[in-house]
């Protein structure tokens, strides 16, 4: 049309001369050369219009296209105003709306192969070191090395406690494999959370002061309500969290209080200690799986680092959420917050 638009003016100058040399009515002759160039007028300010709202947004739209192709996703069409009523508007928003989330798939996939690589690599060492020294250990006894019954016994306790932390971090990776995966098969069931958290607390409290930790429970709530949840799966994510604090604050007088309460539409549950808390920069990471904060204190602990990641899929599998807050050399506080049926 760019094209055809001076061949047109042209061709209505021939007329309008044509129409001056032969007619022999000069007025009439005068009322078609002002209603041609009226019309060339009109015909410029439409196409001029035309080329603005649709014909400038196709050939960014196509642009745009192809640097998708190449993969390129933060490419964005530019909506000037001129084309934000139509539908080549909702075209071009639509557009950027894919781009978008084409950008943010490719973000979520490539943090997911970095992820994925992480987490071969920390199993391959979480694996190795146990296994080494549970190596070096045999190969000691089987040559000799030890003779006396005492360092003997003392070297199978080691292998023991080897062996019992590849199976504890087996059976943790194939937990969350299978949460990662979503198949982790849940019995969910309709309870009053009251007498759930009270037997809970007992057995938590039970096995906790046989450890000489101080524990307490309060139930700060004013009646019951429902939730729906899976017994054994929540169970879990509580015992992860009370044992991630009983490694980092065994070795000083720990206390732990749990207090539950109601705010709108969630159940709350504080789980707060008296430990060494967090550090403020690696506080955003406690719920990263292989995520350890003191890499060094726990080779004695011997922290699979899944406990609170685990911990933290299970409590989303149950449509609730978990959050910390830390201080130094005060403690920690975990929060659990699962929705209550309406």
């Amino acid at each position: 049309m760019r094209f055809f638009r001076p061949i047109s003016i042209i061709f209505n100058f021939i007329i309008l001369y044509l129409l001056f040399r032969w007619a022999g009515i000069r007025s009439i002759s005068i009322f078609f050369a002002v209603f041609i160039i009226i019309k060339e007028i009109l015909q410029y300010l439409f196409l001029r219009r035309l080329e603005k709202r649709v014909f400038k947004p196709i050939n960014q739209l196509k642009n745009g296209v192809e640097e998708i192709s190449k993969g390129n996703y933060n490419i964005r069409v530019e909506n000037d105003g001129m084309c934000d009523l139509g539908f080549m508007g909702v075209l071009v928003d639509s557009f950027n709306e894919m781009a978008q989330k084409l950008q943010a798939s490719e973000k979520t996939k490539s943090e997911y192969e970095e992820n994925r690589k992480m987490l071969i690599a920390n199993i391959s060492h979480d694996l190795k070191t146990p296994i080494t020294s549970v190596q070096g250990y045999i190969e000691a006894i089987l040559d000799g090395v030890v003779t006396s019954p005492e360092k003997v016994n003392k070297y199978l306790r080691t292998i023991y406690q080897n062996t019992a932390y590849v199976d504890r971090l087996i059976d943790d990776l194939f937990l969350f494999s299978k949460l990662d995966l979503q198949k982790m098969e849940f019995n969910f069931e309709s309870i009053y959370i009251g007498p759930f958290m009270d037997d809970l607390m007992e057995e938590f409290k039970f096995e906790l002061e046989e450890r000489n930790i101080d524990f307490h429970y309060a139930n700060k709530m004013v009646g019951d309500c429902l939730i729906s949840i899976d017994r054994k799966r929540l169970y879990q994510s509580f015992q992860n969290v009370l044992g991630n604090a009983v490694k980092y604050g065994s070795h000083q007088a720990l206390t732990i209080e749990i207090a539950m309460d109601r705010q709108e539409d969630f159940i709350s549950i504080d789980i707060r200690d008296n430990g060494p808390g967090i550090p403020k920069d690696k506080l955003p990471n406690v719920f990263n799986r292989f995520y350890r904060i003191d890499n060094e204190r726990t080779k004695d602990l011997m922290s699979t680092g899944l406990g609170l990641a685990i911990a933290k899929e299970l409590v989303q599998a149950h449509g609730g959420s978990i959050a910390v807050t830390s201080i130094e050399d005060e403690g920690s506080c975990f929060t659990i917050r699962l929705p209550i049926i309406k």
